[in-house]
C-alpha cells in the first residue's frame, strides 16, 4: 500500500473521479473520518459531522438525487464554459470532459458519499466554512494516505431542500459540500498547480519575492485565471 510522507502527500493528492469496483470497509472509512475528525475548528467546538451514505436501502434515494443533480449541473457547465468548442480530443479541456462525463454518469455508483456539515452555534455567516473546510481537506488527505482518493463538489446545492428532508438534516445544520470516495481506478501523482513565485507576495500587493521557488521537478498548469 501507497504510504506518502507528510510533503508528499500534500502534494499528491489528487482530485479522484475513477473508482474501481473494490469496496471501502467499515476500517478504512474509519481511518479516514478520524483523520477528518482531527481538524481544526472555530473555538475548538468541533461542530463538524459527517454523514456517510452507502449503496444501500437508506442511502441510495438521495445517491440517486444527487446523481440526477451531478448530471445536470456539469450538462450546464459544459455548455456554459464551452467544453466543446475544442476538438482536439487530446487537449487538456477535452480530457477533463471526458472525465467529468464518466464522474457524473457514475456519481450515485460511487462507493461512498460523504456529507461534510456543520451544526450553526449561530446565525448563517460567511466565515462559517472556516470550521469545516479543513476537516474535509483531512478526509481527501487521510484518503490518500491508505491509497484511496475522492473530490469535494457542490452537486447538492441544486437539490438541497429534497435532500434535507430525504436524509432528516436539521435547518441549523449547514451542508457544505458532496464528497465521493473510493479506490482509483488510476494512480495518485503529481497535482499541477501555478507557480509559487505567482501566488507569493510580501509587503504589499503584489511584490513577487525570490526566495518563492518550487521544487525541482515540479509540474505546473496553465489553469486558472492568467497573471496580473
Amino acid at each position: 500500500m501507497d504510504q506518502p510522507g507528510l510533503l508528499d502527500g500534500l502534494t499528491t493528492t489528487r482530485a479522484i473521479r475513477r473508482y474501481s469496483d473494490k469496496p471501502v470497509t467499515d476500517e478504512q472509512l474509519a481511518t479516514i473520518l478520524f483523520a477528518a475528525s482531527r481538524a481544526p475548528s472555530g473555538s475548538n467546538r468541533q461542530l463538524f459531522r459527517f454523514l456517510v451514505l452507502r449503496n444501500d436501502d437508506h442511502g441510495r434515494p438521495a445517491r440517486e438525487l444527487l446523481g440526477r443533480a451531478a448530471q445536470e449541473m456539469w450538462s450546464t457547465k459544459r455548455r456554459t464554459d464551452k467544453y466543446d468548442d475544442n476538438a482536439a480530443a487530446t487537449s487538456p479541456k477535452a480530457r477533463m470532459a471526458a472525465t467529468m462525463e464518466h464522474y457524473v454518469d457514475n456519481f450515485a455508483d460511487a462507493p461512498v458519499l460523504i456529507l461534510p456539515c456543520l451544526i450553526r452555534h449561530r446565525g448563517q455567516n460567511p466565515y462559517e466554512g472556516a470550521s469545516v473546510y479543513p476537516a474535509m481537506q483531512n478526509l481527501l488527505l487521510g484518503a490518500r494516505a491508505i491509497g484511496l482518493g475522492g473530490v469535494v463538489t457542490t452537486f447538492h446545492a441544486m437539490v438541497e431542500p429534497e435532500l434535507r428532508e430525504l436524509l432528516e438534516i436539521p435547518d441549523d445544520v449547514f451542508v457544505a459540500a458532496t464528497v465521493t470516495l473510493g479506490h482509483p481506478a488510476g494512480n495518485h501523482g503529481p497535482v499541477r498547480r501555478r507557480p509559487l513565485k505567482e501566488l507569493v507576495y510580501q509587503g504589499h500587493w503584489g511584490n513577487e519575492v525570490d526566495w518563492a521557488i518550487d521544487p525541482e521537478g515540479t509540474q505546473f498548469t496553465s489553469a486558472g485565471p492568467p497573471k496580473g
